[in-house]
């Protein structure tokens, strides 16, 4: 089996995750974004399509041109009922795709919390989540597209978390993360980080305060949905 994975930074990749795909059989194979062209052909025969997550927003499409096609490739993967996970900036391309608007939140967040599921969010792989903070890092949100059921949200942002029967999985937050790996995270999103006022020596500890529980609930998370598609 192979898993396709969109990635739009470098050190923003499959994370925990890698080893549960890989366990369950996955050939794992990476395609830049805005850098190596991907083929409607290729992307609808992958048994697993990824969209990972970057700084950009899904309305920056005058800037970025590449993130139309890449939309549109979504689109078909979801159309054809073909198993789709989206993470952060791929949560949002996931929500465009089935025609939601996507915009600036109301306010940054960045930092490790828990978030609150719905009673559908209870009885879905985001169960292994309950209590445990996880990574929160984006600016913007979506609207919840038509037909989606809403797994997950925290006081900021209401729509953290969605499905499209149990084929399509869009995360706004980050379950996939490696927090051994952070310092990437932190070096990378200096300047963000700085304009937000993250205190940067504080998200360090608290990765390291939560990055396991975080790790093993990501895990289980991923292997429960990879059951159930």
């Amino acid at each position: 089996m192979k898993c396709l994975v969109i990635r739009h930074l470098a050190f923003e990749d499959l994370g925990v995750f890698a080893p549960v795909l890989t366990e369950r059989g996955y050939e794992i194979a990476y395609r830049q974004a805005g850098v190596h062209p991907l083929s409607q052909e290729e992307w609808l025969a992958a048994d697993l399509g990824v969209v990972l997550g970057g700084p950009i927003g899904v309305y920056e499409q005058d800037r970025y041109p590449w993130l139309t096609q890449e939309m549109r490739r979504v689109g078909q993967r979801l159309r054809a009922g073909k198993p789709t996970l989206g993470i952060c900036l791929g949560a949002q391309i996931i929500a465009a795709a089935l025609g939601a608007r996507v915009y600036p939140g109301k306010a940054k967040e960045i930092g490790w919390a828990p978030v609150s599921l719905t009673p559908e969010g209870q009885a879905s792989p985001l169960r292994h989540l309950a209590g445990v903070p996880v990574l929160h890092w984006h600016g913007d949100t979506f609207d919840l597209p038509a037909g989606a059921r809403l797994l997950a949200g925290t006081a900021i942002t209401q729509h953290q978390a969605f499905a499209i029967t149990d084929q399509a999985l869009a995360l706004q937050f980050h379950p996939e993360v490696d927090a051994s790996a952070i310092e990437c995270w932190l070096i990378g999103h200096t300047a963000e980080l700085s304009q937000a006022g993250v205190d940067v020596v504080a998200l360090r500890e608290a990765s390291q305060r939560h990055g396991a529980a975080a790790a093993l609930a990501g895990a289980a998370l991923l292997r429960d949905w990879l059951a159930r598609g």
